[in-house]
């Protein structure tokens, strides 16, 4: 019996070396067929998912499964938003509404300040709004801003990415701690307190003081996307500031309206309830976004029924790339799911005597960088740390869904949809990206863990 349950152990440990082995192997492939062979991503990132698959058992016909319905579920999802985020964008370009806004934020902040004003507006639209559809409302003003102001890309495109992805990460009412909130049983109002408070100083080392030395590391010249075709913006009629704003802000309200009305009611089943459901659903309020933008942004810029059609059309095209990419690297993402590696590594460390914030942290950092998925880490490491988390007080759960959140942040490489999006319309190259948003990324993850562990500390 001894030597059964011994051979099973030793056969566990081979089992899960093979599939870290399989899924570093596989990175480090991605990574060589796009910078070395100058493969398209979506080709490589195809070839080295179901090759993660085969060499980790998966099975050939499970890991194209596992790849397919990865992108499909990205796609259903982040796909959609990228393409009304894309019209949206478009429309805000051509009506002249981006460039009314980024008249204001260039006219009113000088050349230092800018990079901090940008960081706060990626804040407060990331408050209550999903990653994605913040980044896709607001590269058309980063793009413009960084073209007007003459200022580097990154110097002002890190700021703001960093507002986005600190309170995505933190701050409820965001799905990912929302969900450590649940399993944690923590306290949502002071989660959300502490989450504001450690949220700050992090927007702030990793946005403005962090892209003043990653804008030294990488220079990229400004895209392309989002230009018109009419130079002379001066003798344009556009829409005014404040309908600029309120197109902007929609989906934003939207959204914040779903959230009050989830922690307010949340399980009320009144009509009004189920209406702000509906409107502050991501796809929903986006969609709305576009559609009251033909309205506030096409007859504030003066344009007819076919420019406006010929703006929507002429939006799609360029991002069919985009598409395709962060459709594959969902599809990776899934298939390194589906192999379990993030159960190896929650069964690795779960017995753990570290301390219990800097272990939560820990656990969701291996998982977000095997995964590639901030919502698997936060599930997995809710899951590990919640019997700890029933004998803390409410203050130190709600600091651990902090340090939870943190970590989920960490490292976004090549298994992460979101790193693709972010390449794709930074035009950097994969090198570039990982020293630019891939540090920006640790710098929140860290610098959030040193903000809750200082909490704990005083606290």
């Amino acid at each position: 019996m001894l030597t059964t349950l011994a051979q099973a152990a030793e056969d566990a440990t081979a089992s899960d070396a093979q599939l870290i082995t399989a899924a570093v192997v596989g990175v480090a492939v991605i990574i060589a067929l796009i910078t070395w062979l100058k493969l398209h991503p979506f080709l490589a990132l195809s070839i080295g998912a179901v090759g993660v698959g085969i060499a980790a058992e998966l099975g050939a016909a499970d890991s194209v499964a596992a790849f397919v319905q990865g992108f499909g579920s990205t796609m259903g999802s982040v796909g959609i938003l990228i393409g009304f985020g894309a019209m949206f964008g478009k429309l805000l370009a051509d009506s002249g509404g981006a460039d009314r806004v980024v008249d204001t934020l260039v006219g009113r902040s000088s050349p230092a300040m800018l990079p901090w004003t940008m960081a706060l507006v990626g804040a407060v639209i990331g408050l209550p709004m999903f990653f994605e559809i913040g980044l896709v409302l607001l590269m058309p003003v980063i793009i413009l801003v960084a073209r007007r102001s003459g200022q580097s890309l990154i110097r002002i495109a890190i700021p703001t990415l960093a507002g986005l992805s600190a309170m995505h990460g933190l701050v409820p009412p965001h799905p990912g701690p929302l969900v450590a909130v649940s399993a944690l049983n923590a306290n949502l109002g002071l989660t959300l307190g502490l989450g504001v408070i450690v949220a700050i100083p992090t927007v702030v080392v990793a946005g403005p003081l962090f892209g003043k030395l990653a804008a030294k590391w990488v220079d990229v010249p400004v895209p392309a996307l989002f230009e018109t075709s009419d130079e002379d913006e001066g003798s344009r009629r556009r829409p005014t500031f404040a309908a600029t704003l309120a197109a902007i802000l929609l989906p934003v309200v939207l959204m914040l309206g779903k959230a009050a009305a989830d922690v307010v009611a949340a399980d009320s089943n009144s009509p009004l309830k189920n209406l702000l459901d509906f409107l502050g659903t991501p796809v929903v309020a986006l969609g709305l976004a576009v559609l009251a933008g033909i309205g506030l942004l096409g007859r504030g810029g003066g344009m007819d029924r076919p420019t406006v059609a010929k703006s929507l059309e002429s939006s799609l095209p360029p991002i069919a790339g985009i598409l395709l990419i962060v459709g594959a690297g969902g599809g990776f993402k899934q298939v390194l799911i589906d192999t379990g590696i993030a159960d190896v590594i929650a069964d690795a460390i779960s017995a753990s005597s570290l301390p219990v914030l800097f272990l939560a942290w820990l656990v969701a950092v291996l998982i977000r960088v095997a995964t590639g998925s901030a919502t698997v880490a936060t599930v997995t490491a809710s899951g590990i740390l919640a019997p700890v988390a029933a004998e803390l007080s409410s203050t130190h759960v709600s600091l651990m869904v902090l340090a939870i959140g943190s970590g989920s942040l960490f490292l976004s490489h090549v298994n992460d949809a979101g790193f693709w999006l972010v390449k794709e319309y930074l035009g950097t190259s994969v090198v570039q990206n990982l020293k630019t948003w891939s540090v920006m990324e640790c710098v929140i993850s860290v610098t959030g863990l040193a903000g809750v562990l200082a909490l704990s500390a005083v606290i």
